[in-house]
């Protein structure tokens, strides 16, 4: 009977129902109202959604990339930057910071298939470099660096939400269909799977890497745009706040559904955390500042050990030095010899 229930594939499902109900009798109609709802979808799923969404790219290529947080900061401050200066119209100012997010993608993915170097080393770096060049641009906050007509892009009502939700869902859609219905998303899971046998099969897998950080930057910078049009201010610790719990929700997502890194898993286990979050601060509501980081940590911990466990996550173990050689088995005796 208990085998039935597929805790397996739909653990996150049921830690969203048991959220639910815990928090919806302690915490009433607070928990369980409108303006919650509005505050979980809305302020942190987006964000972090799509930033889930430019990890899981590369994740499919077995390619970390942890500059997204970085990517998404850099992308609110060029367009902020450009668009309070007066130097180009607002929506030009987006498209020169998605180019920016595009090329430190671009770099990142010469560093990890010209250069050999590990993906996570080399998009740490990288994060480290957008990260002083968001710096150097922008020190201070810039408020009201949008005009009213570029916010309205994305922050305009269509059946009580903002545009901003369909545009991460249509996003989210577009992800899924080439992972699960083209020829490209078979060869990146093919790649992330075994690049060597992929490789010997005849799929481009050095060009799939290297795409997919780009794409990921681009993505990723795409949340810097939501960012504006939500808050129309640009502020330098926007971004890698994002960034642990959009990994998380990647990991915890990869263990549902299909055992593999994908698209629904991850939102299912996006807006699961998200309303576990929220049931906690509404609990402590008094000083529940510690509660994200908290939980956000321990559901990555979490999540990458159970991602292990399926074999999401390959771990390749090395060794300290060569293997010894075998020893040669014994000649034998010549028959003659024996007496």
């Amino acid at each position: 009977m208990i085998s039935r229930l597929r805790f397996d594939k739909y653990s996150a499902l049921y830690l969203w129902a048991l959220f639910i109900i815990i928090f919806g009798i302690t915490e009433g109609d607070t928990y369980l109202s409108w303006t919650t709802f509005e505050l979980v979808l809305i302020d942190p799923a987006v964000f972090t959604g799509t930033l889930a969404l430019a990890f899981l790219i590369p994740l499919s290529t077995g390619t970390f990339d942890l500059a997204i947080g970085a990517n998404m900061s850099m992308a609110l401050c060029v367009s902020a930057k450009l668009a309070s200066e007066g130097n180009m119209p607002d929506w030009c100012a987006m498209l020169v910071a998605l180019g920016c997010c595009a090329f430190a993608g671009f770099l990142s993915g010469f560093f990890v298939v010209k250069l050999k170097v590990n993906s996570f080393i080399a998009t740490l770096g990288m994060s480290q470099v957008i990260t002083a060049f968001v710096l150097r641009t922008a020190e201070q906050s810039i408020n009201d660096a949008f005009d009213d007509g570029y916010r309205d892009i994305g922050r305009h009502e269509i059946f009580g939400l903002p545009a901003f939700i369909y545009y991460m869902f249509i996003l989210a859609i577009i992800t899924w269909y080439i992972f699960e219905h083209t020829p490209i998303g078979r060869h990146m899971f093919a790649t992330g799977g075994n690049p060597e046998a992929a490789r010997l099969a005849g799929v481009r897998t050095d060009r799939l890497i290297w795409g997919s950080l780009v794409a990921s930057g681009v993505v990723a910078g795409f949340a810097g745009i939501i960012y504006g049009w939500r808050t129309g201010n640009y502020n330098n610790t926007v971004g890698p706040g994002y960034l642990f719990p959009a990994i998380a929700a990647v990991f915890f997502g990869a263990s549902q559904l299909k055992g593999r890194p994908n698209v629904w898993g991850t939102f299912i286990a996006l807006y699961a955390l998200a309303w576990g979050i929220k049931g906690l601060q509404l609990t402590f509501v008094t000083s529940s500042r510690w509660i994200s980081p908290l939980f956000t940590g321990v559901s990555l911990l979490a999540a990458v050990s159970l991602a292990s466990r399926q074999s999401v996550v390959k771990v390749r173990k090395t060794t300290a030095g060569p293997e010894p050689e075998p020893e040669p088995p014994p000649a034998a005796v010549p028959a003659e010899t024996v007496a």
